[in-house]
C-alpha cells in the first residue's frame, strides 16, 4: 500500500512539475475566485434564520415646503403573526394562483416560469414575474431593494438555504405573514384590518383575491393609492388565475366580481392626501417599499400647505354651490413655472368622499381637455410662419373624412362670426378657425409640439383627426400644467417636481432638487417670440369680450394674467388654465363617472371661478408682472376684428398687433377685392366648402381670402346659421 501511495505522488509531481507554469496559474486564479466569492457575496449574506424576526421599523415623514407635517409612512409596529392554518383557503389560492402556481412542485428557483417571463418579455412584450414565493420573500425580508446582478445571486443563494431550512408550509406561512400589501400593511392580518376592517380569517373570495393582487404593485396597485381602479382590475386577473387553475368555479368567480368593496377609511392623519399619494409612489419606484415604509426616510416636498387648503377650499365651496348642474367633483394644481415645484394639488373636493370616488386623483386621470388645448395648436401656426393678424373666415364648412362622414364643426354659440384674426379667433375660442389652424398645421405637427412641451399622452398621431384641436385627445391636468408652464416661461420647459429634499434615517442627503435660477436654464422648446405672442393673446381681455363680456372671471383687476377655458362635447368636463410668470393655475369640474353635467355657459361656469379665486388669491398685494418683448417682435397697424391690413379699399378701425420680423410682410396675401363668385341664386351666399349646391350663378361681390385660401363675401348677405347646431367644446 505504501509503494502504491509513493508512486502515486511520484506521478502527480512529474505531471504537475511538467505543467507547473500553467497549474500555478490555475492554482491561483481559482483562489482568487473564492476569495471574491466570498468577499461578494457570502460575507455579508443575511442568514435565512432571520426570517423568523422582523426588525424594528422607523416611519417615514412626509413634509411640505416650509416643514409643516403632512403625513407619516410607516410599516404597522402591532404586525401580527398568524398561522397558515388561520388563513383562508381562498387567501392562500389566491396567492399561488397570481404569484408562483407550482411552488409546491419546484425548488427555490423555477426553471420554467423563468424561461416563461422571457418568452412573456421577448414575444409579446408583456412584464411576467420569474421569480418564486421563496425569492421573494427572501428579497422582501432579507434583502435591500437594489436592481443588480450581485443582488439576484444573493437572491437565488438565500432561496436555496431557505428551502433546505424550512417546509413549503413554513415558508408559504412567513411569506403571507411578511410580504407588503401597500401602505402600513405588511403581512395578510395587517392587509386585512387595513383594507377591509377585519381580521384574516374572515375574509371572503373577492376580498382576498383584492389582497393577493397587491404585493406585486403595493403603491400602483392599493386602492388606496393614485390609481385606485388598478386594484380592482388586478382583483379580476386574480380571480381568473384562480378559475383558469381549477381553486374556484365560473359561477365562483362572476360572484365574486360583482361583489362590492368596501374599503375602510385610511385612520392615520393625512393633510394633502392626493399629493401625498403620488409623492410616496413617486419614492417607492425609486427607493422600494421597504425603504419608504420602514428607512426612516425625510422628505421635504415643494407642497406649500397654505396654497393647498385654500385651493382645496375653494374647490369644495364652488362644486357645492354647483348642485343644480349636475356637477359632484373638482379638481386644481397650482406650480411655479420658472422652478416645476407644485404647490397645490387638489385631485377631488373630498378625498373621502366615497359616493363620488374621491380617492381618484383627477390630476393625473386622463380626460378631454376641450378648447384649453388650441394655444398649443395656435402655437404650432405661428411656428409655421401665420401670425396673431391671420384671418380666418368663421363659416358653414365640412371637412372630407376618408372612408366615412364628413367633419362639420359648429361653433359653441351656434353663430357664424365671418372674418376674423387668429388673436379673436382664439381669444373667443370659436371653433371653425382652430380645425382650420390644425388642418393648415398637421395633426402630427400639432402632436410634436404638445409633445415637447410636455404632453405625454398624444402617443400615436393616427388615432386623432381634425377635433383634436377641440379636446379630442384625452389628456392629464398635470401635463396641461406642464404645457402651460411653457408658455409661462417663455419658451422653456422645466419638468415638474414635486420633491426637494430625502434625507434618510441618519440624516445622510439621498436626493435635493435645487431649482434653476431662471427659466433658461430649462429645457428650450419653443421661440421665446411664439411664447410671447402667445401669451400675450391670452391675456387680452379685449380679444375675448365677443363671447366672455368685458368682466369674465377670466379677469384679474390690475394684474396681467393669460387665461383659456375649455368644456368638452356633452359638457362631460370644464376647464381653466392661466398663468402668470410666477403661477400656473389650473382648475376642472365634472363627474368622475364621466356623465355629462348640466349646461355650462361659455366655458365659464364652474372650473373658471375656481381658478379666478386661486389665482386672485396668489397675486394678492403683489405687482403685476409682464412679459419681457423679445427683439424680434415688432407692432404693425391691422384692421381691429380680421387682422387685415388696412387700405384705401379696406378702410377700417385700427389696432396694433404683434409681429415676429418679415412675417408682417404675410399681410398682404389677405387683400380685400372685387371678383366673380358663385353665390346660391336664392340666398346671394357662396356655399360652405365641402357642400355641393347645384343652384348657383356667378357674381361681383367684395372678396376677402383667409389662411385656408377659401374665399369670403365681405358684401354677400350674413348666412344664417345651421338649426339648433350642437354645441361644441369652448
Amino acid at each position: 500500500m505504501t509503494d502504491r501511495i509513493n508512486q502515486a505522488k511520484k506521478r502527480f509531481k512529474k505531471i504537475f512539475l511538467k505543467h507547473k507554469t500553467r497549474n500555478l496559474i490555475l492554482l491561483g486564479a481559482s483562489l482568487v475566485l473564492l476569495v471574491l466569492l466570498y468577499a461578494l457575496i457570502l460575507r455579508d449574506l443575511p442568514s435565512p434564520t432571520r426570517l423568523g424576526s422582523s426588525a424594528i421599523p422607523q416611519s417615514t415623514q412626509i413634509l411640505d415646503r416650509n416643514d409643516k407635517f403632512l403625513f407619516t409612512i410607516y410599516r404597522n409596529k402591532d404586525q401580527t403573526f398568524i398561522p397558515l392554518s388561520t388563513v383562508p383557503k381562498y387567501m392562500q389560492q389566491a396567492t399561488l394562483a397570481i404569484e408562483d402556481k407550482n411552488f409546491y412542485y419546484h425548488g427555490a428557483i423555477d426553471l420554467k416560469g423563468i424561461v416563461r417571463a422571457m418568452a412573456a418579455i421577448a414575444f409579446h412584450k408583456r412584464i411576467e414575474g420569474g421569480s418564486t414565493l421563496t425569492q421573494q420573500l427572501v428579497k422582501n425580508s432579507l434583502l435591500s431593494p437594489e436592481r443588480t446582478v450581485l443582488r439576484k445571486v444573493k437572491e437565488v443563494l438565500l432561496a436555496f438555504a431557505t428551502e433546505a431550512f424550512y417546509s413549503k408550509n413554513q415558508i408559504l406561512e412567513m411569506y403571507l405573514n411578511q410580504t407588503p400589501y401597500g401602505g402600513t400593511a405588511w403581512g395578510v392580518e395587517a392587509a386585512s384590518k387595513t383594507y377591509f376592517g377585519k381580521p384574516a380569517k374572515d375574509l371572503t373570495l373577492a376580498q382576498a383575491a383584492l389582497l393577493a393582487g397587491l404585493p406585486e404593485a403595493p403603491t400602483t396597485n392599493s386602492p388606496f393609492g393614485a390609481h385606485p381602479d388598478l386594484a380592482k382590475k388586478r382583483q379580476e386577473t386574480v380571480l381568473d388565475e384562480m378559475q383558469k387553475e381549477g381553486y374556484i368555479t365560473v359561477e365562483q368567480r362572476d360572484r365574486a366580481k360583482k361583489e362590492p368593496l368596501n374599503y375602510t377609511k385610511i385612520s392615520n392623519e393625512i393633510k394633502a392626501p392626493h399629493f401625498v399619494l403620488y409623492v410616496k409612489e413617486l419614492l417607492v419606484k425609486k427607493y422600494g417599499q421597504q425603504m419608504v415604509e420602514e428607512g426612516g426616510l425625510r422628505v421635504k416636498t415643494t407642497l406649500d400647505l397654505d396654497i393647498q387648503d385654500y385651493a382645496q377650499a375653494s374647490v369644495a365651496a364652488e362644486v357645492a354651490g354647483l348642485g343644480g348642474y349636475h356637477v359632484t367633483n373638482g379638481a386644481a394644481m397650482v406650480a411655479n413655472p420658472a422652478t416645476g415645484e407644485i404647490l397645490a394639488m387638489v385631485g377631488s373636493r373630498d378625498y373621502f368622499d366615497s359616493k363620488i370616488d374621491g380617492n381618484v386623483n383627477v390630476t393625473l386621470s386622463q380626460r378631454q381637455p376641450g378648447s384649453s388645448i388650441k394655444p398649443i395648436n395656435y402655437t404650432v401656426g405661428l411656428l409655421h410662419g401665420y401670425t396673431a393678424a391671420t384671418p380666418f373666415i368663421d363659416n358653414k364648412i365640412c371637412f372630407p373624412n376618408q372612408g366615412g362622414q364628413s367633419y362639420c364643426p359648429v361653433n359653441y354659440d351656434g353663430k357664424f362670426h365671418g372674418i376674423l384674426s387668429m388673436r379673436y379667433a382664439l381669444g373667443n375660442s370659436i371653433n371653425i378657425p382652430a380645425v382650420k389652424m390644425l388642418k393648415l398645421n398637421t395633426v402630427p405637427a400639432m402632436i410634436s409640439t404638445a409633445s415637447a412641451m410636455g404632453i405625454t399622452t398624444f402617443t400615436n398621431p393616427d388615432r386623432y383627426g381634425l377635433s383634436l384641436t377641440l379636446g379630442g385627445g384625452e389628456v392629464t391636468m398635470l401635463d396641461m400644467t406642464q404645457a402651460y408652464g411653457v408658455l409661462a416661461n417663455e419658451g422653456y420647459k422645466v419638468d415638474l417636481t414635486s420633491i426637494l429634499k430625502v434625507t434618510d434615517s441618519k440624516g445622510k442627503i439621498l436626493e435635493e432638487y435645487k431649482p434653476p435660477k431662471s427659466p433658461i436654464f430649462g429645457k428650450k422648446v419653443l421661440p421665446e417670440s411664439a411664447a410671447y405672442i402667445m401669451s400675450d393673446i391670452l391675456a387680452d381681455n379685449g380679444a375675448r369680450v365677443l363671447e366672455f363680456g368685458e368682466n369674465s372671471q377670466l379677469k384679474i383687476p390690475g394684474k396681467v394674467v393669460s387665461a383659456k377655458t375649455g368644456t368638452t362635447n356633452d359638457f362631460r368636463d370644464n376647464w381653466t388654465f392661466g398663468y402668470t410668470p410666477s403661477y400656473v393655475v389650473a382648475a376642472w369640474v365634472g363627474n368622475n363617472d364621466n356623465s355629462p353635467m348640466g349646461y355650462l355657459s361659455s366655458g365659464i361656469t364652474g372650473a373658471a371661478p375656481i381658478w379666478h379665486d386661486i389665482m386672485a388669491h396668489l397675486l394678492k398685494d403683489k405687482p403685476a408682472e409682464y412679459y419681457y418683448r423679445p427683439s424680434n417682435v415688432i407692432q404693425k397697424e391691422v384692421c381691429d376684428m380680421t387682422g387685415l391690413a388696412p387700405s384705401t379699399n379696406n378702410p377700417c378701425k385700427t389696432r396694433l398687433e404683434y409681429f415676429v420680423i418679415g412675417t408682417e410682410n404675410t399681410l398682404a396675401r389677405y387683400m380685400t377685392e372685387k371678383q366673380n363668385i358663385w353665390v346660391n341664386k336664392d340666398t346671394k351666399v357662396p356655399p360652405a366648402v365641402g357642400v355641393t349646391d347645384t343652384n348657383l350663378e356667378l357674381k361681383e361681390s367684395t372678396v376677402v381670402k383667409d389662411a385656408t385660401g377659401e374665399n369670403f363675401c365681405v358684401s354677400c348677405p350674413t348666412p344664417s346659421p345651421s338649426p339648433s347646431p350642437s354645441p361644441s367644446p369652448h
